[in-house]
């Protein structure tokens, strides 16, 4: 539950007392973890790059510990792991990064699909664009790539593969743990957006997957931090050439003065979300029963994607005669929920994932987007929601 306050210069008060049901977009940074953080603006505040002091010193191991524990959440090592400012820099250093080996190995086809995230479909457009073979995979109705679909586009040419871990607007759980297994004896390098997955589903990523993008701000921590895995294949490398220049942090990939506090956030925001994966996952699914039982009750509506292969956090629906935009409108005052991703929600146009999946236009356009943390949700009544929006249904 939140309280949204509007604020002038001298005073504030509380207006509505609204449910946050917009994790999929951003969580609220906890309590710990802005206590971490402001630790390290505040006491130890040094740069990790400076070796001439303890204060240098001090920031500096703090960033290993971080980067060792990132990286035995996804089984990696710890200098496979690099500090970005979230998932979608980790996407354009991963993909625009493997352009030059491409080209230089003749290998200018890859595979995705066309549910990714902007994050991924644009910079594959851009390398479209400089005559790069870019096929965008259709997942059918249940938003599901299948591995078989996959391999049955790879071609000797291929260099890379990018699917998503888990799709932010419906929240199906992509096959990428059985495809990195099957990419690994390939020379294909396999590229996963983790920005909805990492904590959630953790032992797919523990897979022999090439690079994996993490985001922070889901789990937790601030934004403006993330990571990029590099998971090398034997001795190899990922040969990945750096897209910005200017100081040589982070093995040349990522230059720039390390944030460490939002790196010494993350590392705590991980931390806690790992202890406590097992309850929020009981927890998480336990909401999404109630969500669906008081649905079901009292209005019509259908379910957009697969719900055999889902986080249990995240709900796509569209309600039958209604216009998304609208209920949104009118829910207001109850719920903060979104059409889709929080980088495309402001178009009003059709979801990009819910078309690709092959959805009519008006259920395309209409589908709502419910994702939770149990913890903030504790108090919302989901029956009342759900006589809400019955009362705006039109009738059968």
């Amino acid at each position: 539950m939140t309280y949204i306050l509007v604020r002038d210069r001298f005073r504030s008060w509380v207006t509505a007392v609204v449910t946050y049901l917009d994790v999929a977009a951003t969580t609220r940074v906890d309590t710990r973890v802005s206590d971490v953080v402001l630790h390290w603006m505040t006491e130890e505040f040094g740069n990790a790059g400076s070796r001439t002091h303890e204060y240098g010193t001090r920031a500096k191991k703090g960033v290993h510990e971080a980067r060792a524990f990132i990286a035995a959440t996804v089984g990696a090592k710890t200098e496979e792991v690099i500090f970005t400012s979230g998932a979608t820099e980790s996407n354009n250093i991963a993909l625009l990064g493997l352009a030059a080996h491409a080209e230089t190995t003749g290998r200018r086809h890859i595979i995705t699909s066309a549910i990714e995230h902007k994050a991924v479909i644009e910079p594959l457009m851009h390398l479209q664009s400089k005559g790069f073979e870019v096929d965008f995979l259709q997942p059918g109705s249940s938003g599901r790539i299948t591995k078989e679909a996959v391999l049955d586009r790879l071609r000797d040419d291929t260099a890379l593969v990018s699917l998503m871990h888990v799709n932010n607007e419906t929240g199906v759980i992509q096959p990428v743990a059985e495809l990195a297994h099957e990419l690994r004896a390939t020379k294909t390098f396999l590229h996963v957006d983790a920005a909805q997955g990492y904590g959630k589903v953790p032992d797919d990523l523990k897979a022999p997957i090439d690079l994996i993008s993490i985001s922070g701000h889901k789990i937790g921590a601030p934004k403006g931090v993330g990571a990029l895995v590099t998971r090398r294949r034997g001795w190899d490398k990922i040969p990945l050439e750096p897209i910005m220049f200017g100081g040589g942090q982070e093995r040349k990939l990522r230059p720039g003065t390390l944030p460490v506090p939002l790196i010494m956030g993350l590392y705590e925001a991980a931390k806690i979300f790992r202890e406590g994966h097992d309850r929020w996952a009981r927890e998480a699914q336990a909401m999404r029963t109630r969500l669906l039982d008081a649905l079901a009750a009292h209005t019509r509506f259908q379910i957009n994607g697969d719900t055999q292969h889902a986080v249990p956090h995240i709900l796509n629906v569209t309600f039958d005669g209604l216009n998304a935009e609208a209920l949104i409108v009118r829910l207001k005052d109850q719920v903060a929920i979104a059409t889709g991703s929080a980088c495309t929600s402001a178009s009003y146009t059709p979801s990009h994932v819910l078309t690709a999946m092959g959805l009519p236009e008006m259920v395309a356009t209409n589908g709502l987007r419910f994702s939770w943390l149990p913890s903030q949700v504790e108090h919302f009544d989901p029956d009342s929601l759900a006589k809400t929006i019955a009362h705006m249904q039109p009738t059968e």
